[in-house]
């Protein structure tokens, strides 16, 4: 099995794509359902989360209110890492484990969508492929006003933060470009499927794989071997 990354800008369509993968049968992991997992009311990492920064970070339910966490972590740096310390190690241990499970299902790849890839980059050696889904300048912003009901100043600042989708594309094996009708964005992303069911990578992997397993079996074997029967 083989690991493929789709990331992407704020508001470009990863959650779209990611479906699409979903709809044609494959293994997704999407980061951001984790991560809400990760922050589950009475976990670890939530009592870290109201520990350090109190009950204004809560909704009425006890749950995690991600626009007021991100208001207030987004110019402070500090904060910012507090949160990253909490929550990331976290939230790459539940997908590796959720990676690893779909290993021994027998899926042949799974697409593992990280939106900050590139940015943190603690993921890119697990990746074989890297997939990068784009859209137009203005229907991110657009898009971005929309959703998480940002002023236009507030919107462009926080897609500043984060790598140009230039240099992302520069850096991917594929591009997705959701600018414009679903039908389209479908089209390339089946096409990209049929690309994948292609690979003989995982054929590779599991050979060497099987090889090392093996290996430790007999090696186990010839030790006990030694010990049952000395000379």
């Amino acid at each position: 099995m083989f690991i493929v990354g789709l990331t992407g800008g704020l508001a470009t369509g990863k959650s779209t794509v990611l479906s699409i993968f979903r709809e044609n049968g494959v293994a997704v992991i999407d980061a951001d359902e984790v991560a809400r997992k990760v922050l589950d009311p009475g976990t670890k990492a939530w009592k870290e989360l109201k520990e350090y920064f109190g009950d204004e970070v809560l909704n009425p339910d006890g749950r995690v209110n991600r626009a007021k966490l991100g208001e207030i972590i987004f110019d402070d740096i500090e904060k910012r890492r507090k949160l990253n310390a909490i929550t990331h190690p976290r939230i790459q241990s539940a997908m590796i484990k959720m990676a690893v499970s779909y290993f021994f299902s027998g899926h042949k790849y799974i697409v593992m969508e990280v939106p900050l890839l590139f940015e943190t980059g603690k993921m890119l050696t697990f990746m074989h492929k890297i997939i990068t889904v784009v859209c137009e300048d203005h229907q991110q912003l657009k898009r971005l006003c929309k959703r998480n009901d940002y002023s236009i100043v507030v919107a462009k600042k926080r897609i500043d933060c984060q790598m140009p989708l230039e240099q992302k594309m520069a850096n991917s094996h594929f591009v997705v470009d959701n600018s414009g009708e679903i039908a389209s964005t479908k089209h390339q992303t089946e096409c990209i499927i049929r690309t994948l069911r292609k690979s003989k990578f995982t054929w590779y992997f599991r050979s060497i794989l099987l090889i090392t397993f093996l290996s430790i079996i007999f090696g186990i074997t010839h030790v006990f071997g030694i010990i049952s029967n000395p000379k």
